[in-house]
């Protein structure tokens, strides 16, 4: 891994096993550009609206062990989102630090709380009627955040709050995931050096 640009906000990372060979980059000061290629369309579909509602750059290249399962693919990937975007974050300095984000998909509502404290936890709230969309086992969606949470170091709740479309419910997940980091991450001098009465986050 390369030590993260303070200037641009950047993370990078490959990390190659015996069941994926992942190249991610994402940038967090971006503006929504994504090339994403994981072998599982619906997970690209869901990976480009990330990218786009938090204005990240990202890009995403993966050549995993399919024809065994999704499950090693989803799950590295997340792992790798979330080291880069622990990396790209830096000291966390003068970082809002909480953000939170309701978005609809049609009739579909989630809501994403967000907590970048240096410590990982996974709240996960939402069932799903279809066993799989597209290429993509549903029982993964809350694999990948737990996945992410986990290696970004953060406190993540999500929650479907209603909804009846099965691909509405995920992506309005992957939406307000996005716009729950946006806020979180940005960056104001009126905000303290470090927000945590510790001195570090």
């Amino acid at each position: 891994m390369s030590k993260p640009n303070q200037a641009s906000r950047s993370g990078s990372v490959n990390r190659i096993t015996k069941e994926t060979d992942i190249s991610l980059q994402i940038t967090l000061d971006g503006s929504g550009q994504y090339i994403n290629q994981t072998g599982i369309g619906f997970l690209d579909h869901m990976l480009d609206l990330f990218a786009k509602h938090g204005q990240f750059d990202l890009q995403v290249t993966c050549n995993g062990d399919l024809e065994v399962d999704e499950h090693h693919t989803v799950e590295d990937i997340g792992i790798c989102l979330g080291q880069a975007f622990r990396q790209a974050l830096g000291d966390k300095s003068h970082i809002t630090r909480y953000g939170n984000a309701y978005v609809p998909m049609d009739e579909s509502l989630a809501r994403a709380v967000v907590d970048l404290s240096g410590r990982f936890t996974l709240f996960f709230e939402g069932e799903f009627e279809r066993p799989i969309v597209g290429d993509l086992p549903t029982e993964l969606v809350q694999h990948f955040w737990y996945s992410f949470a986990e290696h970004a170091q953060c406190t993540l709740h999500i929650s479907v709050i209603y909804g009846i479309n099965t691909h509405h419910k995920i992506e309005a997940i992957f939406k307000s995931v996005a716009q729950a980091l946006k806020i979180a991450i940005q960056r104001s001098h009126s905000n303290p050096a470090m927000p945590s009465t510790k001195g570090i986050i």
